[in-house]
This record gives C-alpha cells, structure tokens and sequence, in this order.
C-alpha cells in the first residue's frame, strides 16, 4: 500500500515552522556555526521526503551544491541542488523533473537548481571555474550513490590544484575590482567585498581541492598557518556569519550588503552603544572594518603560503637588495625578521623598496607577520627620526607605486601610525549624500585619482588634468594635499582649517621650503572652494571669476586647485562626477587662467605650442597654412597629448589630402630614435584591425617595441608602430617600400586571423620568470575597459594577446606598449560586450593568461 503524498501546505507549514525555530534558537544563543548547518539539516529532510514520494527519475541522484553542499545554508540564500542523471532524460522524466522542482516552489524553497549527467557536469566544471567549485562542495541527498561517486570521481580527475589556484586569485581580483579594491564602502557587501566571506571560502576551496582539508585547523596541522592565525581566523568568519545572519532576518530576504537601512538594528543587536562623538552604527561599522582588514591580511598570507605549497619548482634563492633585504621568490624579504623591532625605520624603507622594484610582487608572508608584530614601533620617536622623514617624503616622490603602497600600509597599520592624525579617520564613516567610501579610502581614491592624471594611458578621462599635472613642478605636493584635505573630519569645527593646521605641523616635521608648504596649506584649506563657486556662483559673470582669481592668487595655485578638486569630486563616488561639473570647473578654471595671466590666449599653452611646432614643421614642407585644419579637425586632445610635434608634422604631411581615404594608407621611415622603423597605418577601423597589423608584423619578423593606437573624431584608426628586429645589422631602409606595401595588402584581407607562432624566451627570461599578471577592469567613465597585462617578452606576444581579444570581438582603442628588458607591461583600453559580462570577462582573462604562460 502506497504511502499518502504529503500536501504541499502541509509541507510549507513544516518548513515555516522549522526556520522559525531556528532563528528563535539563533536569538537565543547566537552561535552561526550551529543556525547554518542545523538549517541545512533541516532542508536536507525536506528535500529527501520530496524526492521519495515523487520518485522523479529512476538511479538519479539529487546532490546539494555550493554554499548549501558545505553545510552552510543562510536564512534566506538560494538553496542549489543538482539533479544528476546516468543519462540524458526523456520526456516523461522531464515531466517529472519539474513537478519536482515545481513543489520546491511551492512549498517555500527557492532552490538553484540544474539537470546533468556526470559527463556533463565534468565538461561545465572544465569550462566554468564556478560550475566547478560549486561541485567541489558536492554532498549526496538521496538517490543513487554509485552516480554520486561517479561525480565525485569525475571532478577529481580533471581538477588541477594549482590551475585551479591562480583561475580562483583571478577570480578574487576581478571581484575586488568590482568593489574598487576596498573593503570601506559605506555600505559593504559583507560577502563579496574584500576582506568578506568570499576572501575566506576562497582559501578554504584552494585548500579543499589541494587536498589540504576543509578547515583552518587543518591549514594549522599543515603548517600553513600559525596556531593564533587560525584561532584569529575562526573568530573574523565568525563575526562575518554572524552579520550575514541577522542581516538576512533584517532584511526577510537575501541581503549581503551592511546598508544605511539596516546598521543602526545591527548594531543594537551587536550590543553597541553610542558615545558623545560616535553613533552605535558607527562603532559597528568601524568593528567591521577591522574585521575586513585582518581577513585581507591573512588571505594574502594565506594565498601565499598555498601557491609556495604547489609550486612545481624548487623554491627560489634568495637574491640581497642590500644589507637589510632580499627579494625571494618575486617577494621582498627581510633578511632578519626581528629587523624591523630593531630598526623601525626599516618599516618605511621596505615600502619605498616595493616602489622601486617593479619586479616585486609584494612581500613574503614571513615578513607580513613580522611587519605586523612590529607596527607599534612606529611611534613618537620615530616620526621625529630624520632618517624616517626622509624615508616618508622620498616615498611620496616615487615615480610609481605610491597609491598602492599607500594603501598596504593603511591595511598594516602603518601609514595611521606614522601620521597618527591620518590613523584618526581610519573607517571613519561620512554620513552625506555623496560620499560612498570611509574617510580614509575616500582620502586614499583622490591620492589614487591624481597618480592616475599623470598616466599617459589614462589621458583619454581627463585630457586637462593630464596636461596640467605633466608641466607641474614637485606634483608629490598636491599627494600631501590630498592625504590632508580630509584629514580632520569629525573632530568638530571646520575640518578644512583643523586641517591645515595638521599639515602646517606636517611640512614643519619634514622640514618642507616655505613656499612648498604654503602651498599645501592653502590647498588643504580651501580645498571645497573651487567646487562651491563652480557649482553656486555664476563662473560667466566676471567678477565672480576675478574675485575667485584674487583669492587664489597664481596660476600655480590654480592649476594645482584644479588637480585636486577634480581628483577629490571622482573620489567621492563614481556617480557624482558627471559632464555638467566638468564643464563648470574647467569654465572657471580657464576663466581665472586668463585672468591670472592678464588675458592670456584661451588655448592651453602646450597644445598650442606642440600644435604651432608642428605647422612650422609643415611649413618647410612648402604647405601651405591652414592646409592641416581638415585632418586635425578629426583629432582629439589625447591625440595631441600622445605625439610628438614632429610625429604630428609627418602624418599630417601624408594623410591631409585623405582625410576620408578608401584604402588603407601605410607609410614606414627610419625611427627618429635611431634604431628600428616608425610606421604610420590610417585606414577606416573595424573588427580584429589592431591584432590584424600585429600579425603581419609577427610573421614578418618584427617585435613591436611600441604601438600608439587612436580613433579619430570619423571611425578611423591611426596607429603608429615602432618596430625592431631581423638581427643588429639589419638594413632598415631597404624594407620601408616593402613593409608599405605588404601591410597595406594585409589590411585589405578578409582571412581569418592565424594562429600565432610559439615564440622562444630568451635566456634571461627563462632564468628570471615573470608571473604573467592580467587585469581588465572599467575606466573611469564606465565607457571603456583597461586591459594590463604583465609577463616575458617573447615574439609574438602582442598578436597573441591582439588575437584573443579579437576572436571575443574586443575592439582595441588605445595600447600602450612598453617592454622593459625582457618584461612586457602593456596597457590596452579596450571595449566590446564579451567584457560587459563579468563570467565573460573572467573566461578572457584565464585565456589571456594562458597565452602569457605558453
């Protein structure tokens, strides 16, 4: 006698009766371990009920995945179960198969669910990183064990721990990417953030498919974490689950992200109370921001320690720096780990080191904990060290490395320390309209927003600024500025003048000129006043901009207000700046300028200058003036900004009667450096062009030293190639004729593009290896994509990379080429919808890696 299907409400009744228990218990003792995996429990029951009284396909099995197959199911999270079938089903178990999943419904259960054989799960996991972490975690419910272990089995085969390892830390950065890199939004994902749950699942998957165990105990037994790391561990996941949980009741739905809404319950739930300065939700806030550090510190510890574990080389010998440091493994090391409790002032030099040695890739964990145990010897004296002030100020004149070595030392402790007014505001919160990162991040954005002005790969966002801060003597002034501009918030008062105040004392301390530290001071305190009279007053009525000229003063002062309001504004949040505040501010801007030089010429002197340089230079080519306006009315200002007056002066020599040419027009000279050929391509643009021209050079033996790649104003590219190679003696000008006329033969092609040639390191590479590095991301205007790539130089590398993204319809707008030696860093921006898609980005990502490591 068959038994009676339980009704579907009888079902939901149960259901609703069983989390309500559980988040009365959870009220009760508060103990997240014990509510995740009594609620999977729980589901678990249901679920075989179900699949026994509906018996959908006869030796199917129903598996549970992802977060809920680790026994880590979430008050409201999607519950994802895969039915796993021997073979592919047919109609009449299709029919059952969604009465199945039509009774999950029904009875209250969002469930994630999918339908595959093992052959076609061990083909998804193959092509998907997140098809096959989610089966990592696979748990049987019920049905068939022998297909389950067949899964099992099938999953093991092809997983490849250390592939497996470098697809997750891409994984990882392209998420963080997504989050600006901080874990100091003011509303932060507390699962997918940096410093959030993700940061530790993603360890504890690397660990699983290493086959290093599940938990951090397990990484303890290892020895890849010390004892009071994985208690400390233990105790950050903790708080993170517990967030996690009351957010989801907060919220009766699933919510990850610590919202305005929601931070002043938590917080009474938390048991924090307010003080006369802080509002309980901010002391929550800043206990979560702890918590995100200490989880970011310990990933990368972590990450580290793992990806030495499954290394398939000998580990690297260390090579000396100096007497103090060494690099190991792509790693700076201390040569001593009591080096730093020794001498101090080492801690700022090991930053500075970072900066100047591109090569490196950060430090060992061995030194991360040793700079960590040692933080608090930056104290009083310290800061009075003259050696350290030097250390501090040579830090800020780096020429690269600032903003990222600035943002390490926030994360150690270090830079709130050394400048302890900064460490004042470390998760400060800002409860505005605006703003959208703690005080400290948002301080950090602009330092980062002005390093970005002076990148030539980046003057396609704000052409101005980037011209401005090229010609600006000691720009390390304004990084001062914008460390301090924000600097005395929530203090009381007006944080603008407090705030100069503290940078006053700073330039005393460090012994700035007077002039300098003028400077600094005036733009700490009137940091807000550009963007006032931009955005209150009217910037056409004179006086207004003579009044605002007067207070500035020079023109100096103003070009460096500039820098620093336009930074400051895209530091607040990525909706606030738009074209309307652009054209406000550089309105004033140009306004006092001419008012500042008594009237001077609207155009910008060094467009104007390059662009004067570059019409005499036509002039001796018998042109007649004004013969350039047609062609360099399709030009931009990063055109300009890009090129040289004599590289202007010879395009427009060839291309101005052609402006709308219809077939591509190849030009080729002697490089003006000396060595190698220039060559000059302009032809309508289209898909595949850049990894087009790339090709023909690969196969004909060039390398590409660099590539300068524009877009005019009417869908033509004009790209300009600096080519080397065919030996040391070769006879350069005895190729132009031929290297025109192939190309421009190529660019008329319609064949498909060729697979590229296996190109050979050189000996140096082989013996000094770089990691490749791949990182796409969106621009400041959301409108394009950077694509920066890092690994060896070999031939053939750029078409390698030219050729994946043309085969994904990724258009190239700019490139930057630069090789250093035997390493290659290139900058692309890029654009396409394959890189719209963050799973599709990612598939491009793994494959441009790829080809960096063939």
């Amino acid at each position: 006698m068959s038994a009676v299907p339980v009704p579907a409400e009888e079902r939901r009744a149960a259901l609703l009766a069983g989390r309500t228990a559980l988040r009365r218990d959870f009220e009760r003792d508060a103990s997240p371990h014990r509510l995740l995996h009594a609620h999977s429990r729980l589901i678990d029951r249901i679920l075989r009920e179900l699949w026994r009284d509906l018996q959908p396909v006869a030796s199917a099995t129903l598996v549970a995945t992802g977060g809920y197959g680790r026994g880590e199911l979430y008050p409201h999270s999607d519950i994802d179960v895969l039915v796993l079938l021997a073979k592919a089903p047919g109609e009449e178990e299709r029919g059952r198969l969604e009465r199945l999943v039509g009774m999950f419904w029904d009875i209250g259960l969002e469930v994630g669910h999918s339908v595959r054989t093992v052959h076609e799960c061990a083909q998804a996991a193959a092509q998907d990183i997140t098809v096959q972490t989610a089966l990592l975690e696979a748990r049987f419910l019920a049905g068939n064990r022998t297909l389950f272990r067949q899964l099992t089995e099938a999953v093991a085969l092809h997983l490849d721990a250390r592939a497996f390892l470098k697809d997750k830390r891409l994984e990882q950065e392209q998420r963080h990417a997504k989050h600006q890199d901080t874990a100091y939004a003011l509303e932060p994902n507390l699962k997918e953030a940096p410093g959030g749950l993700r940061d530790l699942q993603t360890i504890q998957w690397i660990a699983r498919a290493s086959g290093l165990g599940e938990g951090w105990r397990d990484l303890e037994r290892h020895g890849l974490l010390l004892h009071a790391e994985a208690l400390q561990l233990a105790r950050r996941e903790r708080l993170l689950q517990d967030l996690r949980i009351r957010l989801h009741y907060l919220a009766g739905r699933r919510e990850d992200r610590i919202v305005f809404d929601y931070q002043t319950a938590l917080a009474a739930q938390c048991g924090f109370s307010g003080t006369p300065t802080r509002l309980p939700s901010e002391r929550l806030m800043q206990r979560y921001y702890t918590n995100a550090k200490a989880v970011t510190q310990l990933n990368t510890i972590l990450l580290q320690n793992l990806e030495a574990r499954l290394a398939d080389e000998p580990e690297a010998t260390p090579v000396a720096l100096n007497e103090r440091f060494r690099v190991r493994g792509e790693r700076l090391e201390a040569c001593d780990e009591a080096l730093f409790e020794r001498e101090p002032r080492a801690i700022l030099e090991s930053f500075v080191l970072l900066q100047q040695h591109q090569e490196l890739r950060g430090m060992t964990a061995g030194t991360l904990r040793a700079l960590w145990r040692a933080r608090t010897r930056v104290d009083g004296r310290l800061r009075r060290d003259p050696v350290a002030q030097m250390l501090f100020l040579h830090f800020l004149q780096q020429p690269r490395g600032i903003v990222h070595e600035f943002r390490r030392m926030n994360q150690y402790g270090i830079l709130g320390r050394y400048l302890p007014e900064f460490g004042r505001i470390v998760g400060q919160m800002q409860h505005d309209l605006f703003h959208v990162y703690t005080v400290d991040q948002h301080i950090l954005m602009v330092v980062r927003n002005l390093r970005r002005f002076t990148m030539p790969e980046f003057a396609h966002e704000f052409p101005l600024c980037s011209q401005l801060i090229s010609a600006f003597e000691h720009r390390w002034l304004l990084y001062v500025a914008a460390l301090y501009h924000d600097i005395a918030k929530g203090r009381g008062g007006d944080h603008s003048l407090l705030g100069m105040r503290d940078v006053r004392a700073f330039c005393r301390r460090h012994r700035l000129a007077r002039e300098d530290a003028d400077l600094v001071a005036f733009l700490v305190e009137y940091h807000l006043r550009m963007s006032g009279t931009a955005q209150k007053d009217d910037v056409h009525d004179p006086q207004v901009v003579r009044a605002f000229a007067e207070q500035v003063g020079s023109e100096r002062r103003l070009v460096a207000l500039y820098l620093l309001t336009v930074a400051d504004i895209r530091g607040t949040s990525p909706r606030v700046w738009n074209a309307w505040k652009a054209k406000l501010l550089e309105d004033l801007f140009r306004a006092a300028r001419r008012v500042l030089a008594g009237d001077a010429p609207a155009l910008d002197a060094a467009l104007a200058e390059k662009q004067a340089e570059a019409s005499r230079l036509l002039r001796l080519y018998a042109l007649s003036e004004g013969v350039e306006t047609p062609f360099w009315t399709q030009l931009d200002t990063p055109y300009f900004l890009r090129h040289e007056a004599q590289e202007i002066a010879w395009q427009t020599r060839n291309l101005h009667y052609r402006v709308d040419a219809r077939e591509p027009v190849v030009k080729a000279r002697l490089a003006p450096i000396g060595e190698g050929l220039q060559v000059m391509i302009y032809v309508a643009d289209r898909a595949g062009l850049f990894a087009r021209i790339c090709g023909y050079f690969e196969r004909a033996g060039f390398n590409i030293a660099e590539a300068k790649v524009h877009t005019t104003r009417h869908g033509y590219a004009l790209d300009t190639f600096l080519i080397m190679g065919q030996g040391p003696g070769a006879h350069y000008r005895d190729m132009l004729l031929q290297i025109e006329k192939e190309l421009a033969d190529e660019l008329r092609s319609d064949a498909p593009l060729p697979a590229p040639r296996a190109g050979r390191l050189s000996r140096r590479a082989r013996h000094f290896p770089v990691s490749p590095v791949v990182d796409l991301r969106p621009d400041e205007r959301g409108a394009y994509h950077v694509l920066s790539i890092v690994a060896n130089d070999r031939p053939g590398l750029l078409y390698a990379v030219a050729r994946v993204l043309a085969q994904h319809g990724v258009s190239v707008h700019t490139a930057k080429v630069n090789t250093l030696g035997d390493r290659a860093e290139d900058v692309f921006l890029v654009s396409g919808e394959a890189i719209a898609h963050s799973r599709q980005a990612l598939q491009i990502e793994q494959l441009l890696l790829r080809e960096l490591q063939a």
